[in-house]
């Protein structure tokens, strides 16, 4: 009886080395979830880039997506009387003026949703150049004060059918100025 429930003892063991090993090399293949990295890397990065705040409902191809591109009080130095939003050449994605909007926005967290607040008047102009740069400039009816209210640019578009990283870069054109300044950049992914 002793040597019989030793085997048992044995083959357990035995089971146990085999299964345990194939169960935690084969989980990672059944998890579908994606990790969401917090961490963004910039080639060639120096002191006059500046990275701005983004979000996006949507990161996947080809999919219906609003991105909320923010211009939070410590990006704005000064009033501003227009934004020029540079559009990577690669975003190949249709831009229309009535999926463009530009408002005071509440950020979201842990304990709330992003969200406009109230809707700026504005008007948005859609330039392509020669080579093929597109641009969007928006001429807000009053200028942009700063202040400590967060502002957004806010796009709704259909996601262009390569993944990859996408730059956009913003400038502002300050009150009494007849030039606009860099200020910042807004690296978004698509999977």
């Amino acid at each position: 009886m002793l040597k019989i429930t030793n085997k048992h003892i044995l083959n357990l063991k035995i089971l146990r080395f085999l299964i345990i090993p194939t169960v935690l090399v084969l989980t990672p293949f059944f998890n579908n979830q994606e990790a969401k990295a917090g961490l963004e890397f910039q080639w060639n990065q120096d002191d006059s880039y500046r990275r701005l705040k983004w979000f996006q409902k949507e990161n996947k191809r080809k999919f219906r997506n609003t991105i909320y591109f923010f211009l939070r009080p410590s990006d704005r130095r000064t009033d501003l009387l227009k934004i020029n939003l540079a559009i990577p050449k690669t975003f190949k994605s249709t831009l229309k003026n009535e999926k463009i909007s530009f408002c005071k926005v509440k950020i979201g967290g842990f304990e709330g949703n992003t969200k406009c607040l109230e809707n700026i008047p504005a008007d948005f102009e859609i330039k392509t150049d020669e080579s093929g740069l597109r641009s969007l400039d928006i001429y807000p009816y009053n200028p942009i004060l700063s202040n400590k209210e967060s502002y957004a640019i806010v796009l709704k578009v259909f996601n262009p059918k390569k993944s990859g990283l996408y730059q956009f870069h913003s400038y502002g054109q300050p009150k009494g100025k007849s030039f606009s300044s860099y200020l910042g950049s807004w690296t978004i992914v698509i999977d």
